[in-house]
């Protein structure tokens, strides 16, 4: 078993709410398969991704996003282009890959798995993504400095630095490691924090990608979802040289995109088709426990995952 393991304890039964109001089937079907059709298309085009302008990717990465049925709000400033760039964001659903993409073309950090899946593999591989292998700690200096390269070579890198998706109501907080990438390319930070409402406005989890969730599952909650909308906040950038290192630089991005207006709050407990009783009054999964149980001893797997989730690449 691998020792990278999501670190986010929400799972898709106790922290996604069902999709309150749906679309019809027929409608849900057209949208999947317009999200399909495109991602296919993004993955063969992307070896030649570098040929297109940035607007062209931009456009094609908002057109997944509302192929979706998801409105895109993108406010704040605009992310530096034409030097080296690393765009880091909380992490809560797939649709997150696009949204940045829309902020900015970059490449992605991903799990080593994937270079090995057939075609889609290499196709992805060519396009620039870089890959680290969450099995093998020792690796991760060697992925920093790769990702450092591609910084000074001028080119854009997206991270996740929460290391795992979480759903919204509840997040994680920024690994460290990364950060030393802009440090050593000496390349500017852009913060982005992104959000899921639904059409009243409230915070949605129905976005969300945690736990076991079953990509299908995840895809089709969303394509049927009514009013979804995806909000994407590009905060002020972090100049080079402006922290001493990469703990105050990781702390300074982590307290601009994790620290904004507080949404546990405003998301009731109860779903739409809970059963009411004293299942109501179970603890939230996105909080941690603060009883005995937290205070158990540090066993060697703990060690191991902590070290492993420093990295900042999502388990999924």
């Amino acid at each position: 078993m691998s020792v990278w393991l999501p670190s986010a304890p929400c799972t898709p039964r106790g922290c996604v709410e069902a999709t309150a109001t749906r679309t019809t089937v027929p409608r849900a079907v057209l949208r999947l398969t317009a999200v399909v059709v495109l991602v296919l298309v993004g993955v063969v085009l992307a070896p030649a991704g570098g040929r297109f302008p940035s607007r062209v990717v931009r456009y094609w990465s908002r057109t997944v996003v509302r192929a979706a049925g998801v409105r895109v709000r993108v406010t704040g400033a605009t992310a530096p282009t034409g030097t080296g760039l690393l765009l880091v964001a909380n992490h809560i659903s797939w649709l997150d890959i696009p949204l940045l993409a829309a902020v900015r073309p970059a490449g992605m950090l991903a799990k080593d798995e994937i270079r090995r899946w057939p075609v889609a593999g290499t196709l992805v591989a060519r396009g620039g993504v870089l890959f680290i292998d969450r099995d093998r700690l020792r690796a991760l200096p060697a992925t920093v400095a790769r990702i450092a390269d591609a910084l000074r070579a001028g080119r854009a890198v997206a991270v996740f630095p929460e290391g795992s998706t979480w759903c919204g109501r509840a997040q994680g907080h920024f690994r460290r490691a990364v950060f030393q990438a802009a440090l050593d390319a000496r390349v500017p930070v852009q913060p982005v924090r992104i959000r899921y409402r639904d059409r009243a406005g409230a915070a949605s989890t129905v976005a969300a990608f945690v736990g076991d969730d079953p990509l299908l599952a995840s895809l089709w909650r969303v394509v049927s979802a009514r009013g979804l909308v995806a909000e994407v906040e590009v905060l002020p950038v972090l100049a080079p040289g402006s922290h001493p290192d990469r703990r105050a630089l990781a702390a300074a991005a982590g307290a601009q995109v994790l620290d904004g207006p507080p949404e546990r709050q405003v998301m009731a407990m109860a779903r739409p088709g809970a059963v009411p009783g004293p299942a109501s009054h179970r603890p939230d999964p996105c909080v941690p426990d603060p009883g005995p149980s937290r205070r158990r001893r540090r066993g060697p797997r703990d060690v191991l995952q902590g070290a492993g989730e420093r990295a900042g690449v999502p388990a999924r």
